[in-house]
């Protein structure tokens, strides 16, 4: 009896240690807590509409006072998020600026656990079809145009990871409706799992990327969190995907290149892709950082990598998309490459 009791007291304290060492292990590479709401002028509305049967749901942000023919910036989750997820993981970054610079905000859903990028690796499918996410966004700008009075000559996207892949694909294949994109934590897919059909236009396109990110590899190769999630097939290189956004926009020339002060162990490097025309694509390369967007108010949780709390990424994307006019500024400060 003494030793089936030593037996069942010697269970429980190893699964009471386990149980501990898992809470630990998850406080440690995976919890992190919310940032604190700040406050906002505006208020976030959820909505939906009929796209294909499936009922797609979207969030709007509009500042008070929003004037008519504002700009409108997309913002896209990652893989099996929503938009509400990624207001808290941008640390509420966009509606912080939609109050300083008077834009509205879009937040919309995927339907699948992954947006239906140009990549054939991932979770794309709803009730065994493939779901049109380009339809549907395209809808969606439509009826923002309509309802809100947004300028339909300064409608933007942006997403991280999976929204950030996405946001690629409108780059590609809906040039027309998006002067912008942003793309954090993507690269372009290698041609074996490419599945998109570029239009021939082109269009303006940063890529944010960190050199140290566990799921999209900086350099390019196998997308993926330790071969066994969030897989998304084969990508190019960062700087293969900046030159794939130029030669679609057509911008003859080599990018020039500049460097911010490094700030700790952090470096931010720019390359920039322009000339007379009116695109430009620039690679932001973070270096040292993680998986996820830079930004000052939300660390992001470890197991993504490291997590800077500079750059303000929210706050660079806004400054791409806000220049991105009749003509391009030149950026001070260049070096040409040898």
């Amino acid at each position: 009896m003494k030793k089936m009791l030593r037996f069942l007291l010697f269970c429980f304290y190893s699964l009471l240690g386990l149980v501990t060492l898992c809470a630990a292990l998850f406080a440690y590479f995976i919890y992190s807590a919310d940032p604190e709401l700040p406050q906002l002028s505006g208020t976030v509305t959820k909505t939906s509409i009929e796209v294909d049967g499936l009922n797609r749901i979207y969030r709007t942000y509009l500042p008070k006072g929003l004037a008519k023919d504002a700009p409108l910036v997309f913002v896209m989750h990652g893989s099996g998020q929503n938009g509400a997820q990624i207001r808290i993981e941008t640390g509420y970054g966009f509606e912080r600026l939609a109050d300083q610079f008077g834009f509205a905000v879009v937040y919309p859903n995927s339907s699948s656990s992954d947006w239906n990028d140009c990549s054939k690796v991932g979770d794309f499918s709803v009730n065994g079809h493939e779901v049109d996410d380009v339809k549907f966004l395209n809808i969606l700008v439509n009826k923002l145009i309509t309802d809100i009075g947004v300028n339909q000559a300064r409608v933007f996207a942006t997403g991280v990871s999976s929204g950030g892949m996405m946001a690629m694909r409108l780059a590609i294949e809906a040039p027309e409706k998006f002067r912008a994109v942003a793309a954090v934590s993507a690269n372009v897919p290698t041609a074996n799992n490419f599945k998109c059909t570029p239009t021939g236009q082109g269009t303006s396109v940063l890529i944010m990327n960190g050199t140290k990110d566990p799921l999209i590899p900086f350099a390019g190769g196998e997308s993926s969190l330790f071969g066994l999630f969030y897989k998304s097939g084969t990508v190019r290189s960062s700087s293969d995907s900046a030159l794939y956004f130029a030669e679609q926009g057509k911008i003859t020339g080599r990018p020039t290149i500049n460097s911010s002060p490094v700030v700790g162990e952090l470096n931010v490097g720019h390359a920039v892709w322009r000339d007379n025309s009116k695109l430009e694509v620039e690679l932001v390369t973070i270096h040292g950082g993680g998986h996820g967007l830079p930004q000052p108010f939300w660390r992001r949780p470890r197991l993504l990598g490291p997590s800077p709390m500079t750059p303000n990424g929210a706050a660079m994307i806004w400054d791409f998309f806000e220049r991105q006019k009749s003509q391009v500024p030149v950026r001070p400060k260049a070096v040409p490459l040898p």
